[in-house]
């Protein structure tokens, strides 16, 4: 049935509209509304999704990574060349973009080298990779981008407060990787792509232009300008590949957001479990409803954004639902092992759970 496709392809989307119907029995529609939307973020968020989707079109991160994987000689090395692609990948281009684009890569890497049997372990880490990765920067998670913008937090003070976790996260992904035999491969397929500098140098440059947005130092307006239309010219198949669907579900966390803040009944119950401590109810959050609409939601009853911040970027581990791209992650296992997704799942919740408690632990007892 359609519906059934529609909410298997778009699950947080229809999950996100469904809420906030929900809430607009309690807080009708009106012009207040408006002031809900963070237009910033949303075209930060279109602007940089736009320019990595013309990179991925001319295969830059694809011919840039292979070429990285082709300088691994053993099974634990290319463990690490995928894990730290993906990794520093999400710090750039957002963690589910860097599912999207590192996934395919780790599968064709593990296949040609015959190593299929560690997919799934690999699979895993390349996901906790991108969800954990992309905390040093304010555009690395779709979060993080609203947390900066919607606090203004200072970029060094925002990197300030993430540097401790993104450096245990590091320091936990590269030990998880010695789990993996030091076996020697094989590698020899050839690549025969080639980039085209014209439109990596270019594109580049918008890439460089839409950071500068993000950290507010060309407006947010001209970008708007500027990049759609040179893509328009350029690559028009970059401005269809966009993750609407993403930017949608945000309008939708952005009014349901805004409803729940003025039921005075969640308001209240909200504020009080924000004070007892902001940490653990984001992180708490994240496992039932996700990390994204838990920093929207949140944002309205607390001003602790050094809490916030880690609690939802840490709260990206644990359940499956906890990130979106964990989300991402499982389907695209499923695809290309479609009888083996219950033991992906096992694996992965076992994993994911021991990141969420070291981290969770250094971030209470040692970060704060």
């Amino acid at each position: 049935m359609p519906i059934v496709k529609l909410f298997k392809k778009h699950t947080v989307l229809c999950i996100a509209t469904l809420a906030s119907i929900i809430t607009c029995f309690f807080v009708p529609p009106s012009l207040e509304y408006i002031e809900y939307f963070d237009l910033k973020t949303l075209s930060c968020l279109f602007l940089t999704l736009a320019v990595v989707c013309a990179l991925r079109n001319i295969k830059f991160f694809t011919i840039l990574a292979r070429r990285i994987v082709m300088l691994t000689g053993n099974l634990r090395m290319l463990a690490l060349a995928l894990v730290y692609i993906t990794f520093i990948g999400s710090m750039l281009i957002a963690n589910d973009m860097a599912l999207i684009t590192f996934l395919p890569l780790g599968y064709f890497a593990l296949s040609v080298t015959k190593q299929d049997k560690h997919m799934a372990y690999i699979f895993i880490l390349q996901n906790i990779s991108a969800n954990l990765g992309g905390m040093l920067t304010p555009f690395g998670n779709p979060q993080n981008l609203y947390l900066y913008t919607a606090f203004e937090i200072p970029t060094l003070e925002f990197m300030g407060i993430m540097l401790a976790p993104f450096l245990l996260a590091v320091a936990m992904l590269t030990v998880a990787c010695f789990f993996l035999k030091n076996e020697p491969l094989a590698i020899t397929e050839s690549f025969p792509e080639k980039l085209n500098r014209r439109r990596t140098v270019i594109y580049l440059v918008l890439f460089a232009l839409s950071l500068l947005i993000v950290f507010r130092t060309i407006p947010y307006w001209l970008g708007l300008i500027v990049i759609p239309i040179i893509l328009f010219f350029m690559d028009r198949d970059a401005l269809k590949a966009v993750d609407y669907p993403l930017l949608l579900t945000f309008v939708m966390f952005f009014i349901f957001a805004g409803n729940m803040s003025k039921i005075e009944a969640v308001n209240a119950l909200a504020s009080t479990l924000l004070e007892k401590s902001t940490l653990l109810i984001s992180i708490i959050s994240c496992q039932i409803i996700s990390n994204v609409p838990s920093a929207i939601l949140l944002t309205q009853f607390t001003e602790n954004y050094r809490e916030l911040l880690l609690g939802v970027n840490i709260g990206g581990t644990g359940t499956i639902i906890a990130s979106l791209a964990s989300l991402i992650t499982f389907s695209e296992y499923r695809i290309l092992h479609p009888g083996d997704g219950k033991r992906y799942f096992i694996l992965f919740t076992v994993i994911n759970l021991i990141f969420l408690a070291v981290l969770t632990a250094a971030a209470y007892f040692i970060f704060l």
